[in-house]
This record gives structure tokens, C-alpha cells and sequence, in this order.
């Protein structure tokens, strides 16, 4: 399994058991990849509403029949990293539906739609360019997913390719994390830092270890009623970080070598999470973690 893989498949089940409640987000956004003349000129036949732009890292509808889009772009930090992401999604997409390739959508893309007896219908187009990949599903609500949908499905997809580089990805840089706190957590020599949106960032090493930082708004309220909810982690508070502050380990679900810790300041919640792919020194504890988090609190 080469590491985009590991890394998805280490983390991911972590992060759904220690995720924060998200809000929805005003449709008064915009999508930075479409706009939405140029979304009702390739789909027409459909009336799609903004829900969200996800950070800048790609946008969700929702149609007038209850039907869902998902457009959502992937920066990677070099050409060959791409390339390997994408033959994974290209692997995985094909698992659910035939895929054919098409044309004139970046350098390589494959499109699909799911069997007609398939229980969840979707059509899909997944393509790839230069540093960046683009993905972009449609779910339709009681009808099927078929070649009329798939047309048009693609046309966005053209267009949205080209705008790929105003996403608010990029990698090297980052707000709350710098390369001094992979110290005693990540291997520093294959280390990659990566701003994945506004208020988050992660770096992680070839083996796939991992540290994150997420910061979202959010009421003190609703910061004390996480403390207290039951879990399969261990709770800790931590209160040289403040009164709202606490630490989740040893969790008996997802990665329980995993290591979070919430912070809260001036109506924001920042949580900091070392998540490495096997048994670690730190695992299990949040004393060494807590410096990175003190670091990231006063930024807050």
C-alpha cells in the first residue's frame, strides 16, 4: 500500500470518531471552480444550490429533487504524487461502477455511472492534472444514474479543471504547524507540510504518521458538552491550556495509538492530533503534544 493510501486509511478512521460538529455553511458562498452561470450552462436541465465550498478545497449541491454534486479538487505536492493518487481513486471508482476514459478533460480522466440495480445511483467523473486531481459525483434521488446525466456531468467537469489552482491547498506552508513540532512525532528527512484549507493543516512522513491541526468556531457551550460525551477514548483535561481544554488517547475504536487535543480561545476550537500508523512512544499519552498545542492556543 504506498503511503496517499496509508495515510487515508490511518487517519480517516480516526478523525470520524473524534470529529467535531460541523455546521452548514451560508449558501450566500460562491464555488471557486464554477460559477453558477457557467453551472446552469453545462447542466440546464438541473437546479443546483450552493451548500458549501468546503474551504476552497471544493463545493457541495443539492438539486431541486433532492439530488447531491460533490465537486471536490486534490493538490498534491508534486506531479508523480498525483499520478499515484489518482490510479488509486481511478481503482476505487472502478470498483463501483465501469469507468471509460475521456477526452479533453487534463491529461487523463475516467467517467462512469453505476449499474441500474445499484443501490445508491451515482455518476462520476475523476481526472487528473498536472499536481492536481478532480473529482466530481453526482447522486441522484430516485431515478437512475445514466449516460444523460453523465454528459453534462462532464462539461463541468471541463470547466472546473481549469480553475483547479485557486484552491486553498498548497504544501510547504502552513499557519499552525511548522516543521520544528514533527520533533519526537514524524520522521523529518520524508517530512511534507500541507495547508488543506482555511483554519487546517497537516504534515505527515513517508511511513504515513501523521499530526494535524483543525480550527473551527464555536460556542464555549458546546466545547464543555464534548468534554463531558461519552467515547471510546480516554479523556483528559488540561487545564494549563484553559479550562475548555482536554485530551482524547487510547481509544478503543478507529487508531488507538492516536493522540488529540481540543483547545478553545476567543470563539474558536483548535484540535491537534497525532495519529502515527503504528505504536509510538507518544501514543497513548498527551504530555509531548501539549507543547505543539500550547503553540498552536496562542495563535488563537
Amino acid at each position: 500500500m504506498r503511503i496517499i493510501d496509508r495515510l487515508f486509511y490511518c487517519l480517516v478512521p480516526f478523525l470520524a470518531i473524534a470529529a467535531v460538529p460541523v455546521f452548514p455553511a451560508h449558501a450566500a458562498e460562491t464555488c471557486p471552480f464554477i460559477s453558477a452561470q457557467e453551472l446552469g450552462i453545462a447542466m440546464p436541465a438541473l437546479k443546483w444550490s450552493l451548500i458549501s465550498n468546503q474551504d476552497g478545497r471544493g463545493c457541495i449541491y443539492q438539486g431541486g429533487r433532492g439530488d447531491t454534486m460533490m465537486l471536490t479538487v486534490f493538490r498534491n505536492p508534486d506531479k508523480d504524487r498525483a499520478k499515484e493518487l489518482y490510479a488509486s481513486f481511478v481503482k476505487t471508482l472502478g470498483e463501483r461502477m465501469p469507468l471509460n476514459a475521456v477526452s479533453g478533460i487534463g491529461e487523463e480522466g475516467q467517467r462512469g455511472t453505476t449499474a441500474a440495480d445499484a443501490q445508491r445511483q451515482e455518476a462520476s467523473v475523476v481526472a487528473l492534472s498536472g499536481d492536481y486531481i478532480l473529482q466530481i459525483g453526482v447522486y441522484p434521488i430516485g431515478r437512475r444514474a445514466d449516460d444523460a446525466l453523465l454528459g453534462p456531468l462532464a462539461q463541468v467537469a471541463r470547466v472546473a479543471i481549469g480553475n483547479m489552482g485557486k484552491t486553498s491547498e498548497r504544501f510547504g506552508d502552513c499557519e499552525w504547524l511548522a516543521a520544528a513540532d514533527a520533533d519526537g512525532f514524524l520522521d523529518k528527512s520524508t517530512l511534507q507540510i500541507q495547508r488543506t484549507g482555511a483554519g487546517s493543516c497537516m504534515m505527515f512522513d513517508r511511513a504515513a504518521n501523521t499530526m494535524t491541526v483543525a480550527v473551527i468556531a464555536i460556542s464555549r457551550d458546546t466545547v464543555i458538552s464534548m468534554m463531558k460525551r461519552p467515547g471510546p477514548c480516554k479523556h483528559l483535561a488540561i487545564p494549563e491550556l484553559g479550562s475548555e481544554a482536554f485530551g482524547e488517547h487510547s481509544c478503543t475504536k478507529g487508531n488507538g495509538n492516536a493522540v488529540n487535543i481540543f483547545v478553545w480561545k476567543n470563539g474558536r476550537q483548535a484540535s491537534i492530533l497525532f495519529a502515527p500508523v503504528k505504536p509510538h512512544p507518544e501514543s497513548g499519552s498527551v504530555e509531548r503534544l501539549k507543547a505543539v498545542a500550547g503553540r498552536v492556543y496562542g495563535k488563537l
